[in-house]
């Protein structure tokens, strides 16, 4: 079964920087980075899909860089410019169908992202 390890997240201050890594066990040709607050739904950061053009939400909009190294079987996320309500658990997830279908991704057990004001 594949895995994802997570890494790089951590504590920092507003406008700060953290890249997140993400080493897969397996390929997987479409992922992407998720991130939840106790309290709330999963939401999806950004994303690598089929077209790999990269996807994100508007709240990380030019400060997020999503990434693959095929070659070495890693996802990045380089965030610039934190602000204190990116604080939550970030995960990275594979689509390996690249269906969109968040009920088939791969999960991984995800890495602590904490900004302080």
């Amino acid at each position: 079964q594949m895995k994802l390890v997570e890494s790089g997240g951590g504590s920092v201050q507003a406008g700060g920087s953290l890249r997140l890594s993400c080493s897969a066990s397996e390929y997987s040709y479409c992922m992407g980075w998720f991130r939840q607050v106790p309290g709330q739904e999963r939401e999806e950061v950004a994303s690598i899909p089929v077209d790999l053009i990269p996807t994100y939400a508007d709240s990380v909009k030019g400060r997020f860089t999503i990434s693959k190294d095929d070659d070495k079987k890693t996802l990045f996320l380089q965030m610039n410019s934190l602000k204190p309500e990116d604080t939550a658990m970030y995960y990275c997830a594979a689509d390996r169908l690249c269906r969109g279908d968040v009920n088939t991704y791969t999960w991984g057990q995800g890495t602590q992202v904490t900004v302080s004001s």
